[in-house]
């Protein structure tokens, strides 16, 4: 199976009202913004979407609600990712039509060795035909995915690419050299995302791209036509602000400069908390400048 999902790829934050509940309303306003913006897919419920507070009522809503909203327009990618592998069966019989792809996280907490993270993601590709971008982010599951690994799981014929985001430029680079032609590589830190496409990668599953869809698919998509004069500009122009982004955990900063695009409020759900003042007034500013 080749892999249908390259270019600019979006995780979208979940918005909510005060009172904590989701609105609606503000998500279907930044999908239509990522599709006028220039984004190539979306992907529901990632991290980034706080995907861990959610109920899984609230998280079929949600998907449900971008589905209705992109009418096909562009691929939608759903996560499914865990620590426990035959739980996840059950979600995948409850997915909607409109559903193009999976993004799934390699196992937290547990922290499998290598042999496990296979096993693992051997089962979950059994439960669906749908292609799989597998997910690979040590900082957050407490274990790493070796490249020998996330090369042997591109043997399943569903498992299409890799979402890469331990920052590891030569881990990276390792499976780009190695793998099949038809297997993707998408960054997984925004900040790397130009370097490693003109390394080979193949796009991005990006944060950033929420706040500022123009600039970041004109940076991405610049970068794959081989145009390095524009993605440099662009990259160097996005480079601080995303910085500050991450400064104090995400989505709490890519909130800020959505708040400031007028699109939702900067609320999360427990246990992520708003930026500080210092960090909101220096992302507000930044995007001021960004938006000018």
């Amino acid at each position: 199976m080749n892999n249908p999902f390259t270019g600019a790829g979006v995780a979208l934050v979940t918005p909510f009202l005060d009172n904590e509940q989701i609105d609606f309303d503000a998500l279907r306003r930044l999908v239509r913004l990522q599709i006028e913006g220039g984004t190539d897919f979306l992907v529901v419920q990632g991290t980034t979407g706080e995907s861990p507070v959610l109920t899984q009522e609230e998280k079929m809503e949600v998907l449900q609600t971008v589905i209705d909203e992109n009418q096909g327009k562009v691929p939608i990618v759903y996560g499914v990712g865990g620590n426990n592998t035959r739980a996840l069966e059950a979600i995948f019989s409850k997915l909607p039509t409109g559903v193009d792809g999976i993004l799934s996280v390699s196992p937290y907490y547990n922290k499998p060795i290598q042999k496990g993270i296979v096993e693992h993601f051997k089962m979950v590709a059994s439960y669906t035909q749908l292609p799989i971008i597998l997910y690979n982010v040590p900082g957050r599951t407490g274990s790493n995915m070796s490249p020998e690994t996330t090369l042997a799981l591109s043997e399943i014929p569903n498992v299409v690419a890799v979402k890469e985001a331990s920052g590891n430029m030569e881990q990276i680079m390792d499976i780009i050299r190695q793998r099949r032609p038809d297997f993707g590589v998408l960054s997984g830190d925004d900040n790397l995302t130009m370097p490693l496409i003109a390394a080979g990668a193949d796009g991005v599953i990006s944060v950033v791209a929420n706040a500022f869809p123009e600039k970041f698919a004109s940076m991405v998509h610049a970068s794959m036509s081989g145009d390095l004069d524009t993605a440099r500009k662009e990259h160097y122009d996005l480079f601080n602000i995303t910085k500050m982004f991450f400064e104090e955990g995400n989505p709490g900063g890519v909130k800020v400069a959505l708040n400031v695009r007028g699109l939702m409020s900067e609320k999360m759900r427990l246990p992520l908390h708003p930026v500080s003042d210092g960090l909101r007034e220096r992302i507000t500013k930044e995007t001021h400048m960004l938006l000018a």
